[in-house]
C-alpha cells in the first residue's frame, strides 16, 4: 500500500484521515478480542462495543495525550475541529469531536507508514 508523505497528509481533509482511523482502530479491537480467544461473532460484536465508541476513545485520548509530539497533536486538533455534521446520539459533541481527533491520529499514524508509534499508542487501549 502506498505511505503517503507529510505533504499529501496535510492536504488530506481531517475526515479522510478519521475515516481510516476509524477502520485501523476497529480492525485492532477484532484482531486484540480474536487473539484472545473469542470466537463465536454475537460475542465478538458485544465485546468489540465496548471498545469501539465515542466515550471509549475519548477516554484513550487522555490517556496518551501527554506522550504525543506536537505534531501528532497538531493532527488530532484538526481532527477534533472537523465539522462532521454527525452528532451520535450516546455522546456529546465534546466526547464525539475528541473521538474523532483521535481516528484522525491514527488514520495519519498509519497512512504515514508509522506503525510501531501507531501500535505503541494503541497499546493503551488495552491497558484498563
Amino acid at each position: 500500500m502506498k505511505r503517503y508523505t507529510e505533504d499529501e497528509l496535510k492536504q488530506m481533509p481531517p475526515l479522510a484521515l478519521a475515516y481510516i482511523g476509524d477502520c485501523v482502530y476497529e480492525l485492532t479491537v477484532r484482531r486484540y478480542l480474536v487473539d484472545h480467544g473469542m470466537a463465536k461473532v454475537g460475542d465478538l460484536h458485544k465485546a468489540a462495543v465496548q471498545y469501539v465508541n465515542a466515550e471509549r476513545q475519548s477516554r484513550l485520548y487522555g490517556e496518551i495525550e501527554c506522550r504525543l509530539s506536537d505534531q501528532e497533536r497538531e493532527v488530532f486538533r484538526h481532527g477534533r475541529n472537523a465539522k462532521s455534521g454527525h452528532q451520535p446520539p450516546h455522546a456529546s459533541a465534546a466526547v464525539y469531536r475528541r473521538a474523532t481527533g483521535l481516528e484522525a491520529l491514527i488514520g495519519w499514524l498509519h497512512l504515514s507508514g508509522q506503525e510501531q508509534r501507531l501500535q505503541e499508542l494503541l497499546a493503551y487501549l488495552f491497558t484498563e
